[in-house]
């Protein structure tokens, strides 16, 4: 359980702790660090995903945004080797989106990064992506490889990413 950090795209958030005890709860209920490590880590991480000024706020005071970004930092918290991102970033604009994962990537990478995602702009510099349709594999590749050899993948990449933004990848 220490070695896996989940988000899912329903936060699992205990509404009875504040924000900064969300993040601090895996860390030291599992004694991967004592309080004070846990909360200063806690606190970087909030400042990291614009959350800063909601340490001590409750969930329920909180936009859907606000709680995915949550979500996420309480899975970074504990540094587990594996991250498993199911549809985690669909609450959050594209800008914050990819603000979070470049501020996240120093925490994340030497973790395997598991990512389910609807939108391409979330996944589009991961080393593999696996393309599903109507249930089997129709693809599996980086983003360039896909949108040279499979049609879903580039039908979906042209749909939701500009031209632009095509050219630049």
């Amino acid at each position: 359980r220490e070695n896996i950090g989940m988000v899912f795209q329903h936060f699992n958030l205990f509404p009875h702790l504040t924000v900064l005890d969300n993040i601090t709860l895996a860390p030291t209920e599992l004694k991967i660090m004592d309080k004070k490590a846990a909360e200063e880590k806690a606190r970087d991480l909030l400042s990291r995903v614009g959350l800063a000024d909601k340490a001590d706020a409750y969930p329920a005071q909180l936009s859907g945004g606000q709680k995915q970004r949550l979500s996420i930092a309480r899975a970074v918290a504990k540094d587990p080797e594996i991250f498993i991102f199911d549809d985690s970033f669909s609450a959050l604009d594209f800008k914050t989106d990819k603000a979070l994962r470049k501020a996240l990537k120093e925490h994340t990478k030497n973790a395997t990064t598991i990512i389910v995602a609807q939108r391409i702009s979330t996944i589009l510099n991961a080393d593999q992506i696996l393309v599903l349709d109507d249930g089997k594999m129709a693809g599996l590749g980086t983003h360039r490889e896909l949108m040279k050899n499979c049609e879903v993948y580039r039908q979906i990449a042209m749909s939701q990413l500009s031209e632009e933004e095509l050219a630049n990848e």
